[in-house]
């Protein structure tokens, strides 16, 4: 027999209470396998291994075992990396307890940051052991998060494991037949009502004072006090920034709709059935500001550089951000590339992040970057306002309620859709002139949407 199927034979250190596990090491190897069970055993060349209560023998012959072996390994979950900018975060919420058994990729915990929220996942397959911090704490990049003990499988008496083979289960007894509705049986000899007593008479309720905390919609005087979330605190700190840094200054004017609605009007049942894409305004408003920027380069361009920033960066590429409202705060995905797309792709690509940000599904590469912001208040009724710069960027345009208005066409007065427009912009790069030049260059796109197609 080669030394190559031949097994060396080896005493056990210690004694084995029956089949309960088994100690092999094959030739030139200097490590052995614990194995729980050799119960199934599969036959090929070799020795087969055996073991009784009092001591452990090794028999030769044409057959070696094949065992299933486990591992038993801890491991400790670390805060995972988040992005360059974020080195720490809250841990908002266990969705896991200690005790209960996840799966490879299984989310466990969710970290909030200044931006999103970030999910921690399981890296492996086993059994929460420990918990290394509580809900509501700092966590840095790279503490020790949790621990879990790697292997198994999930309890076949778990909620997880009952769900999956709970069926519904149909009468206790097939052979009672369920009452028909409607019919009601009355007992054959009902007893006499007792006599009604006279009810008190109610007093009428008194009236509160004017004033008083009970006539309040809002209920009692009184108050909460609730942390704010990091992303709040964020938005916060970098719109304070914005006016202390930038010389902002916002110039206004107002859009005929008619024609792109038209347009759309005209257009959008056929494009939803050809790509699935609801056409809407914020696709002919990209456009429109893309083009306007081949005028005035300096609206899709930056400051940078130390003491307030020395050094103007233009840009030969759009990535406009996208104003979108969650319940958390206000976020702005970026639609990166944006002066390759057309309307459906803009559409597309605007629905997406949109869906991503309302289901908290963002990532620091959704909103990294961003050349100009686009911000639509119309879709909740405002009628005018000054949107803040989102710094580094030079301008922001600002979008408001689509409403009827008598205006002078061809010195006739007419009702129009009509919109205003805000832009505001950073007067250290941008001047007046160059900044009303832009705002009219949208507008006459969008009064002539097919302006667009010339350009």
């Amino acid at each position: 027999m080669s030394c190559c199927s031949r097994l060396a034979l080896r005493r056990l250190p210690f004694r084995i209470a029956g089949p309960a596990a088994l100690r092999v090491a094959p030739l030139g190897v200097g490590h052995a396998s614990i194995v729980r069970s050799y119960s199934r055993v599969s036959q090929a060349s070799g020795l087969v291994c055996a073991g009784n209560r009092k001591s452990l023998r090794f028999v030769e012959a044409a057959s070696f075992c094949n065992v299933q072996t486990r591992s038993y390994a801890d491991r400790v979950v670390q805060v995972p990396q988040m992005a360059e900018s974020i080195s720490e975060g809250t841990l908002k919420q266990w969705t896991k307890k200690v005790g209960d058994f996840v799966e490879l990729d299984e989310e466990i915990a969710t970290i909030e940051t200044d931006k999103i929220d970030i999910a921690v996942n399981a890296p492996e397959a086993g059994t929460i052991v420990e918990f290394f911090a509580a809900e509501e704490d700092t966590v840095i990049v790279g503490q020790d998060l949790l621990r879990l003990e790697l292997g198994g499988t999930r309890p076949e008496g778990s909620g997880e494991a009952k769900a999956a083979k709970e069926e519904p289960k149909g009468p206790a007894d097939p052979k009672q037949e369920p009452a028909k509705e409607g019919r009601v049986e009355a007992p054959k000899s009902a007893p006499a009502a007792p006599p009604k007593k006279a009810e008190p008479k109610q007093e009428p309720k008194k009236q509160d004072a004017p004033g008083s905390y009970a006539s309040s919609p809002f209920g009692q005087r009184e108050e909460r006090r609730v942390k704010m979330n990091r992303m709040r605190l964020r938005i916060a700190e970098r719109l304070k920034q914005s006016q202390n840094t930038a010389a902002s200054l916002t110039t206004f004017n107002e859009v005929d709709m008619t024609a792109l609605m038209d347009m759309r009007s005209k257009y959008k049942e056929s494009v939803l059935k050809k790509t699935g894409v609801k056409l809407g305004f914020m696709s002919a408003f990209t456009r429109a500001c893309i083009l306007a920027m081949a005028d005035v380069p300096a609206v899709n361009a930056s400051i940078e550089g130390p003491n307030g920033g020395d050094t103007i960066v233009y840009r030969d590429y759009v990535d406009i951000s996208v104003a979108v409202a969650t319940e958390k705060g206000l976020v702005t995905p970026v639609v990166r590339n944006a002066e390759a797309l057309n309307f459906v792709d803009i559409e597309k690509v605007i629905a997406e992040l949109g869906k991503k940000a309302r289901d908290g599904k963002l990532t620091i590469e959704d909103m990294a970057g961003g050349t100009f912001t686009i911000s639509n208040g119309g879709v909740f009724g405002s009628m005018m306002g000054t949107p803040i710069i989102n710094l580094p960027q030079t301008a922001v345009l600002g979008l408001h309620a689509i409403k009827d208005r008598p205006v002078a066409i061809n010195g006739k007065v007419e009702i129009r859709p009509m919109m205003y427009l805000a832009l505001t912009y950073d007067h250290r790069l941008l001047d007046g002139r160059e900044a009303v030049t832009f705002l009219v260059k949208v507008k006459e796109y969008i009064e002539d949407p097919r302006r667009m197609l010339l350009a």
